[in-house]
């Protein structure tokens, strides 16, 4: 028992002993930071005296009046009212143009970007007219005069040999529904 007793006993001389000459060692260290500081005083001193002082006046800060709303009979500016005048007159400037039929079910080829669709050939029917072969995404569509393609609300207006024409509805900076004439070019097959 002795012997085992011994061992964590001697551990913690060691870590005291260390711990001791630690303190020493930095004490010693510190000790030598406080040397002369009249070099440093006197320069501070003359950076004083050789500084201009400013003894120009601070101008007085604006005077604040606050303002008063007293327009009891007019809109408040911070209330939901005024919104909702200002969504009246943008929705009435809407009315008569053109929008496009958000509640008609969407068509196959609404869900790929223009820029995706190729016109790979064109079919003549006796019974629906022209029809188109729209290849997207490695299926192959029909589509006739009257189908809608596209992501911009594009429908289909005139089907030729080696053109389809389209027009979209697009949504210009102010908000207003415009159409917008489109066109895919009969695309050669890829070898």
């Amino acid at each position: 028992m002795s012997m085992q007793q011994s061992i964590p006993s001697r551990a913690a001389g060691r870590t005291r002993l260390l711990a001791v000459a630690g303190s020493v060692l930095l004490c010693l260290g510190l000790t030598g930071c406080t040397g002369d500081v009249s070099e440093l005083q006197t320069w501070m001193d003359e950076t004083r005296a050789n500084t201009p002082r400013r003894t120009g006046r601070i101008p007085e800060p604006k005077r604040f009046v606050p303002f008063r709303y007293e327009a009891r009979a007019d809109i408040d500016p911070f209330s939901n009212a005024k919104l909702q005048v200002a969504l009246a007159r943008f929705a009435d400037r809407n009315k008569g143009g053109i929008t496009p039929d958000l509640n008609r079910r969407r068509e196959p080829l609404e869900a790929y970007p223009l820029d995706t669709i190729r016109l790979v050939g064109h079919l003549h029917r006796p019974s629906t007219g022209p029809v188109a072969l729209l290849e997207a995404d490695k299926v192959i569509f029909q589509a006739k005069v009257g189908s809608y393609i596209g992501q911009h609300f594009g429908r289909i207006i005139r089907i030729s040999e080696t053109e389809l024409g389209l027009k979209e509805l697009v949504q210009d900076a102010a908000g207003d529904w415009v159409e917008r004439d489109t066109s895919l070019a009969l695309q050669e097959a890829k070898k």
